[in-house]
């Protein structure tokens, strides 16, 4: 990277994902520009610039990516409509991209999912060279696929495609410590017990992004060891092995009802983080740890307002 104290653009800074990614790349000394659509939304840490705007607004593009060693891009609107997963995905996130490549920005990392490889039942373990599932598959995957594919058609950019799957993590927006829980209470909890489920916690992927965007990860013309220069590498990022016994478990005894467990064929193979490993990557979070964070999230009682 260009200085030991790099500028990296992150989008999203206010969710999940982009909060811990802010974390980890102070920590790693580097100057962070928050990207954030509502003003006082970007996490209030030393090296932190807030930038209010539209990413997918050329101009602002140019702006906030000018001068700028990485960029670190973590929204999609899992959940919307379609078109507007399309829409901010697929066009928007290429338009951040190309301004990136023209400011001279060392590399452009993108959080893509494991959502996009096709795990049927049947099939055994899958790594960055799975098959993809095909257009049609749902609105998520098919925009995820096609945002992966506009990055990729942005030449003279080193970029990284980090796709985890399941990311754990304590906040209002994590589909898997807070949404998926909620819809477990109101009765969405039948899954085969044998199914694997696939994880991450947030902050391990975090540490992985922050690596990556600042240089600690060096390229390399194999992309088994490093990011491979002016090209578009994927990269799958999952914790240890898991089933939905484990994580639908925890959460149906966390909130006091009984899981509905089924005998549908799953898939039962695993995400390959060998990659990931081999870029000097390596989990710190276990599933015991993470199910007991989750546990006790759900549990613990809200702090009461002190209006």
């Amino acid at each position: 990277m260009a200085s030991s104290s790099p500028v990296v653009v992150v989008t999203g800074a206010n969710g999940l994902v982009g909060t811990a990614v802010c974390r980890a790349l102070v920590e790693r000394s580097a100057q962070v520009r928050a990207v954030v659509r509502r003003a006082g939304s970007a996490p209030a840490l030393d090296g932190v610039t807030e930038h209010v705007g539209d990413f997918a607004d050329e101009a602002f593009a140019r702006e906030v990516t000018r001068g700028a060693d990485a960029a670190v891009t973590t929204v999609h609107p899992m959940g919307s409509p379609r078109e507007v997963q399309h829409r901010v995905g697929a066009e928007g996130t290429p338009v951040l991209a190309r301004a990136a490549r023209d400011a001279g920005v060392a590399r452009l990392v993108h959080v893509s999912t494991a959502g996009v490889y096709d795990r049927s039942a049947g099939l055994g373990d899958v790594a960055e060279d799975g098959a993809l599932l095909p257009d049609g598959s749902g609105a998520y995957p098919d925009t995820k696929n096609a945002a992966d594919l506009a990055l990729a058609q942005v030449d003279g950019l080193t970029t990284v495609l980090v796709r985890p799957p399941a990311i754990l993590g304590a906040g209002e927006t994590s589909v898997w410590n807070t949404l998926r829980p909620q819809a477990v209470r109101d009765g969405d909890r039948r899954a085969n017990p044998a199914q694997t489920w696939a994880w991450v916690h947030v902050d391990d992927l975090a540490a992985f992004l922050a690596d990556v965007a600042t240089g600690a990860v060096a390229t390399a013309e194999d992309p088994e060891r490093g990011p491979v220069a002016g090209s578009t590498t994927p990269v799958i990022v999952a914790g240890e092995p898991a089933t939905w016994r484990d994580y639908l478990g925890t959460v149906a005894d966390a909130v006091g009802v009984a899981p509905e467990w089924t005998d549908e064929p799953v898939w039962t193979g695993q995400l390959r983080a060998d990659r990931a490993r081999g870029w000097g990557w390596a989990p710190r979070v276990g599933l015991a740890q993470a199910m007991d964070e989750l546990r006790q999230g759900l549990t613990t009682p809200a702090p009461a307002d002190a209006s």
